[in-house]
């Protein structure tokens, strides 16, 4: 692993990407501590984390885009598949080498703090509880980045498709209010949530016949569960889109408030995907 581990980290040095990355996320971060704590003269660090947490929307395609899909793209995978590693370790060794790569702004963030303070009074712990969830939340995008690089060889696509998901992580709380909170709409928007699901499974297992019986157990429960306790379904979906939204778990930490069900959240998401890419990447080595 850390042969693998060495070698990503390596490649985002080699090239632009990791310059970019971080000049760029380093810029936005000077901006706004130039406008909130010293124009303005706002003690309040965390104003400036939360902010700059949007363009994660920018940064993360970037970050992730090239990290399985150009091993695919130029074959050489294969050789990683020949190493006597396990697909974890080559998961992990890239995994940790882009945590790397996005942990260097964040030293940014970390030293600020201090030197602020000694021009007024910054709240520390809000400020490091957000610069925690900052760096948690972007370590979760990028387990998601790294799988749907995974699941194709042109950088552009996992770079687009990525994006579109994490901008739906950031917009999904306030989408969800376009969305009746009616049974009946509740009911709708999870049987669309399972079919979308069942694609992206039959996109991964290319088994036509499993996506498809998934797809009809898993709507016939749906139903099932719709015809029982239909009142049970009323408002659902505003409170499960609420309950799963990365960015608004991130919120509780820029309110000063350190949210262990938060941490436990942003952990289960990076363990999933990086265990759906392992499972993604056996696939294709076994094909």
């Amino acid at each position: 692993m850390k042969a693998i581990f060495k070698r990503e980290l390596t490649s985002y040095f080699n090239n632009m990407t990791g310059y970019i990355f971080t000049a760029f996320t380093v810029f936005i971060i000077g901006i706004y501590v130039m406008y909130y704590c010293l124009k303005n003269g706002y003690p309040y660090f965390e104003y400036v984390v939360s902010n700059v947490e949007f363009f994660y929307l920018m940064t993360i395609p970037v970050l992730t885009m090239k990290v399985v899909a150009e091993d695919k793209k130029q074959r050489t995978d294969q050789l990683l598949y020949s190493l006597p590693l396990s697909m974890k370790q080559i998961v992990l060794g890239k995994f940790f080498a882009m945590a790397v790569v996005l942990f260097l702004p964040v030293i940014e963030l970390l030293i600020l703090p201090p030197i602020l303070n000694i021009y007024g009074d910054i709240a520390l712990g809000t400020a490091y509880s957000s610069i925690f969830a900052y760096y948690m939340l972007g370590l979760a995008l990028t387990a998601i980045g790294l799988f749907i690089s995974s699941l194709t060889d042109n950088q552009l696509a996992a770079a687009s498709i990525t994006f579109v998901i994490v901008l739906a992580s950031y917009l999904m709380t306030g989408l969800s209010s376009y969305i009746p909170g009616d049974s009946f709409s509740s009911y709708i928007s999870f049987a669309v949530i399972i079919l979308l699901a069942c694609i992206v499974i039959w996109f991964m297992t290319k088994s036509k016949a499993a996506s498809l019986i998934i797809f009809g157990v898993a709507e016939a429960c749906l139903l099932l569960f719709y015809a029982i306790k239909k009142t049970a379904f009323e408002g659902l979906i505003h409170k499960v889109i609420s309950g799963i939204s990365l960015f608004d778990k991130a919120d509780n930490f820029f309110n000063g408030i350190f949210d262990l069900t938060g941490v436990v959240y942003f952990l289960s998401v990076i363990v999933l995907f990086i265990f759906l890419t392992i499972q993604s990447m056996e696939k294709r080595r076994w094909s």
